[in-house]
């Protein structure tokens, strides 16, 4: 398995944030849908399958009516923890600075887009066309 393989299987939002639901202990299917805002069913079941698949996740049915599916993560995956924690520690302790940096940014292309517009650009009135049929 090729190392951008793995970065993309531990790189991927929605496994990062199972990983790290799963850090506190072994949660059921509907919780884990239940904590992560914005995720379908079925992009929840892949992330899980992919977290299984590489032996991140172990997957437990309980055979009860209905049946109990339970994930953990295994010793591995465990492993991934410190790593992901530092990310996400990381990502709050510089979120402010990184919105505002994307602000920033946003308001100088939409400077350049706005003086394309009056200068009569092809790109320019692309985008003018497309403000205004909003």
């Amino acid at each position: 398995m090729a190392v951008r393989e793995v970065l993309t299987r531990v790189g991927d939002k929605w496994s990062v944030l199972v990983v790290v639901l799963l850090g506190d202990g072994s949660k059921r299917f509907s919780e884990l849908r239940r904590m992560i805002e914005g995720i379908s069913q079925r992009m929840l079941t892949l992330t899980l399958r992919g977290l299984e698949r590489d032996g991140l996740v172990t997957r437990t049915v309980e055979p009860t009516i209905p049946p109990r599916v339970d994930y953990e993560l295994t010793p591995l995956g465990r492993t991934l923890l410190e790593p992901v924690m530092g990310l996400a520690a990381w990502a709050e302790k510089n979120r402010v600075v990184l919105q505002a940096a994307r602000d920033r940014y946003d308001a100088k292309v939409v400077k350049t887009v706005e003086r394309e517009a009056a200068g009569g650009t092809a790109r320019g009135a692309k985008v003018a066309g497309i403000r205004a049929a909003k």
